[in-house]
């Protein structure tokens, strides 16, 4: 996903448009990866002074409802990232140092699913976690 589609989606919601909310959008649009909320206040840090952290939490959160934002589980911390913006259904290799992701085009539910006979399965989600080539 762009920045301009990230702030099409929030219109087309009825969420306000604000200079933090594009500022935090324009911090993900600018970076490969998942990143934490920690990273995102120091950024914001600059701009906004006393910022706190509540904001911040209220924002990914409402972007993350919005799918503008992915987030996941890494270290124990949430993670963020601007969403790919995919029509078609994929899953991620997340590097655990710098948290930058790849796409896998292969999804395991089409080998898995026939386990499930008489399940209706409405979600799934499959990431594999390593280090990234620059992180070995």
């Amino acid at each position: 996903m762009k920045l301009n589609e990230a702030l099409d989606t929030l219109k087309t919601e009825g969420y306000k448009y604000t200079k933090k909310r594009e500022d935090i959008l324009t911090f993900f649009s600018g970076v490969d990866g998942y990143r934490t909320a920690s990273e995102l206040l120091t950024f914001m840090a600059e701009k906004y002074d006393g910022l706190s952290y509540d904001t911040v939490y209220r924002n990914l959160h409402l972007f993350r409802e919005l799918n503008i934002l992915e987030s996941t589980d890494l270290n124990g911390e949430k993670h963020f990232r601007l969403a790919c913006g995919h029509d078609e259904h994929h899953h991620h290799f997340i590097c655990q140092s710098c948290g930058k992701t790849k796409t896998i085009q292969a999804c395991p539910m089409n080998y898995i699913q026939q386990d499930f006979p008489g399940y209706t399965i409405e979600n799934h989600k499959f990431e594999i976690y390593g280090r990234c080539p620059s992180c070995q």
